[in-house]
């Protein structure tokens, strides 16, 4: 069971494909659609400050795992030229973000770090969490190595491709 643009489009809503199973996506709070928008907007202002030739995009554009798996970033960045605008999946996704929700959080932090990190391309993982200021920054290192980092204060540093946001750009100034 491929995941194809005819199915996407006939299913009413959000879902991903997981080892061949659809999900429905959940509705989402107020909370998270306000941090995916933020990380959104900090990632593009990134950017542009940095020049950097790269696109951001908010959910809606899937990133395929392998085969059977295919998921729905709240946002994502990759890098090189501008893809078609009929395009449905992302093939080097750079960035990946997930906003944790009740009903998504284990999978976010468990299932999706496994997969997102079978993509090649994939250097970065950042979950943000909607309720307070804290990003869980996942990235690639040598060999199989992932690396992990809590930022509750301070810089997010993005390299590649060499951009960096304030934890303060998601969150606004320290409560």
């Amino acid at each position: 069971m491929g995941y194809s643009h005819e199915r996407a489009e006939a299913q009413p809503g959000r879902y991903e494909l997981v080892d061949g199973e659809v999900f429905a996506q959940a509705s989402k709070r107020v909370a998270h659609a306000k941090a995916k928008g933020a990380a959104y907007i900090a990632l593009q202002d990134a950017v542009r400050r940095a020049g950097a030739p790269c696109h951001v995009l908010l959910d809606g554009v899937a990133v395929r795992v392998d085969a059977s798996t295919v998921f729905e970033p709240d946002a994502q960045l990759y890098c090189g030229p501008e893809l078609p605008p009929d395009t449905l999946l992302v093939e080097s996704p750079l960035i990946v973000v997930e906003v944790l929700s009740p009903s998504t959080g284990r999978n976010d932090v468990l299932g999706k770090l496994e997969g997102y990190f079978r993509i090649a391309s994939v250097a970065h993982y950042l979950i943000f969490d909607p309720d307070s200021p804290l990003v869980i920054h996942h990235r690639r290192g040598q060999g199989g190595d992932i690396l992990t980092r809590a930022i509750r204060e301070g810089d997010i540093a993005l390299d590649p491709p060499g951009l960096s946001f304030p934890l303060s750009a998601i969150y606004g100034e320290a409560r």
